[in-house]
């Protein structure tokens, strides 16, 4: 099994990086392989609306350092995705990758029964940490997201959300989201 770890957050070690860090651990714990992936550190463009992905190749024709994440994805059996919530949505870094997970659809995914290129079935979870402590602000994220992840295929998504995380490091104190952690680890590899 499989478990791929997307961290989104500038911050290497910020609190949407440290329930990431949780859950991977957990998974670990119970017997996958797992590999983390610190999006800020890659050298990456995003998605240049060429096309190629649908006409001449079945990936990304862009040669950088996330064609290796598309790749590890691709062969993931589940998939963590952790950010913080920056202006309403997910990190730039974050949306980047995604933008560039278009090479997965097939030419005529709009109209195809199948439209993914990836096995369907492979599990997904989001960790979204926020400043702000209105539970209600910013609700929208996780299930735009996980609407695009499930036209690929994927499960319906887990989450852990912190909300009221304006402080680098606050997450510590928050024990229940740790707990939450340790299920979505085991859902993830269960």
């Amino acid at each position: 099994m499989k478990l791929v770890c997307l961290l989104g957050s500038p911050r290497r070690n910020g609190n949407s990086a440290t329930i990431a860090a949780h859950i991977v651990q957990r998974a670990q714990e119970l017997g996958a392989d797992t590999e983390t992936v610190y999006l800020n550190g890659l050298q990456y463009r995003g998605c240049q609306g060429c096309y190629v992905c649908k006409t001449t190749q079945e990936r990304c024709v862009l040669s950088d350092d996330l064609a290796a994440v598309l790749e590890s994805v691709r062969e993931a059996d589940a998939v963590v995705m952790a950010t913080p919530v920056y202006y309403g949505d997910v990190t730039g870094q974050l949306k980047t990758f995604i933008d560039r997970t278009f090479s997965y659809l097939v030419p005529d995914y709009y109209a195809n029964t199948q439209p993914s290129r990836l096995i369907p079935g492979k599990r997904l979870a989001f960790v979204f940490s926020q400043g702000s402590p209105d539970e209600t602000r910013f609700a929208d994220v996780f299930p735009r997201y996980n609407e695009f992840f499930k036209w690929y295929g994927f499960e319906e998504g887990l989450v852990v959300r912190g909300c009221g995380l304006s402080e680098r490091s606050t997450v510590t104190k928050r024990t229940q989201l740790f707990e939450q952690a340790d299920e979505v680890a085991r859902r993830l590899v269960g």
